[in-house]
């Protein structure tokens, strides 16, 4: 009788009520700890534990190697769960099952029983769990009605601490590229940061980690050895045979001749390498894959907003570095690309991120810098961070808001100049659509024009 009446309540929930509970939510902040998130599991029956999952932790590159591994366990015949953060075009986008985001029926009815959770746990005197604990809780819920083979499970912040790492079925625990960000809340040093995210390791699992600076591999294999699980190495300098383009990449590694996959950038072959690397973890785990959807995984793969080209005459570009180790790869993809090349930055970066790492390694490569604010409580305002840019760069203009900044860029670019946007997700998705409908428009005209008075295409 009590779920009727509940599934009855869960119904009432609008689309726009989700959306005005999701904002409200935003006033519990960040808590570490897991005793919120095991709260609002026992409530719903511990969804986790009928779930098997990769656990994937680290600094820079998660969702890349989360979109790499998704397609090639699809690829392979599996129900794949997704659960990803931040997203960049829509809510729905963090709970995916086979790409799929939840449906606006389903969230309406997760998230109004996720109300009456929290209201029946603040009656019994326990703290108000945050939106990313009560998302994650929704987001097994909804694995687990689906059926899920396996749930490709991406960290919010850390570790061990992380409202994630209640699960326990965890097949393989996996570390992308590890470096400073998140200072005073992970750790001040990149040992104490890399100890925080070894905690996603479980007894019984594998572990697989990006081979990276001694000090994080030395405690990766450590905290592996003291659990006495696998530990293997994703080693980049073992890739042959590498091809780089904007559209394409390929690579050999292995037993695998040209691996090819269409996200640029060459840090993004040191993601596939450690997909490929994950794949021989799960078969260790005993969950077999298709060598066939190794390879059709990895072409297929996408992730918006990394070093993505979204226009080319001239070329505009988006890129979600917002730290220091983000900003290198940025840097080190724009010599690759784009040498000699005139570049114009769109800017904008969050008030919690190191702004100053950020603009000394990426100011020195452009011509002409624009600035944008960032949303929300820990956005930055566009004069602010010119200021901030300005010490490291004589040509830096603030701009209100994303609208002007992409009118402008595309004022201020000739054919031979690269637009750059990056910074915070949090601009980039506006930014993203601007841009095609910009690119649409143009190239609607440019049909027009070419038709020299014959019929014009619309």
């Amino acid at each position: 009788m009590g779920s009727q009446s509940n599934g009855r309540k869960n119904e009432k929930m609008t689309d726009q009520e989700v959306l005005d509970y999701i904002e409200e939510l935003k006033k519990y902040g960040s808590v570490p700890g897991l005793k919120n998130i095991e709260n609002l599991c026992e409530k719903l029956e511990n969804p986790q534990d009928a779930l098997s999952f990769v656990h994937i932790a680290g600094t820079n590159g998660k969702g890349s190697t989360l979109a790499f591994l998704s397609e090639i366990l699809q690829e392979s015949g599996y129900r794949v769960g997704r659960y990803i953060s931040p997203t960049i075009f829509e809510y729905r986008e963090r709970i995916q099952v086979n790409k799929k985001p939840v449906s606006k029926k389903e969230l309406c009815r997760l998230m109004g029983r996720m109300k009456e959770i929290c209201e029946e746990l603040i009656r019994e005197g326990k703290p108000h769990p945050t939106a990313f604990e009560i998302e994650t809780a929704m987001a097994f819920q909804y694995f687990k009605e689906r059926q899920c083979d396996i749930v490709v499970l991406e960290t919010g912040l850390g570790g061990l601490l992380d409202a994630t790492n209640i699960i326990q079925n965890t097949l393989v625990a996996v570390f992308t590229s590890i470096s400073l960000d998140h200072m005073g809340i992970l750790g001040d040093t990149l040992k104490q940061i890399a100890e925080n995210k070894a905690g996603i390791m479980k007894p019984g699992a594998v572990a697989v980690a990006l081979k990276g600076e001694d000090e994080v591999m030395e405690v990766l294999s450590r905290r592996a050895a003291s659990l006495e699980i696998p530990f293997l190495i994703a080693d980049p300098d073992e890739a042959d045979e590498v091809k780089s383009s904007l559209e394409k990449q390929s690579f050999c590694y292995g037993t695998y001749r040209n691996l090819m996959i269409t996200m640029a950038g060459r840090y993004q072959i040191d993601n596939a390498i450690l997909a490929v690397k994950t794949v021989e973890a799960l078969e260790r785990a005993g969950l077999p894959v298709k060598e066939r959807a190794i390879y059709k995984g990895l072409e297929k793969a996408s992730w918006p907003g990394r070093f993505q080209v979204l226009a080319r005459k001239p070329y505009f570009l988006a890129d979600g570095a917002h730290n220091r180790d983000g900003a290198k790869r940025l840097a080190q993809s724009i010599r690759f690309y784009f040498t000699n090349r005139k570049i114009l930055y769109i800017i904008g970066i969050l008030r919690d991120k190191e702004q100053d790492e950020i603009l000394k390694v990426t100011c020195p490569l452009a011509q002409q810098i624009l600035t944008v604010p960032t949303p929300g409580e820990r956005g930055l305002s566009s004069y602010e961070l010119a200021l901030k840019a300005r010490e490291y760069h004589r040509n830096v203009t603030a701009v209100d808001s994303v609208e002007e900044a992409v009118e402008l860029a595309y004022l201020l670019a000739d054919q031979n100049t690269v637009i750059i946007a990056f910074g915070s997700l949090s601009y980039l998705g506006k930014l993203m659509k601007l841009v095609e409908h910009y690119s649409d428009k143009k190239q609607r005209k440019d049909i027009g024009r070419d038709a020299h008075g014959k019929q014009r295409e619309n």
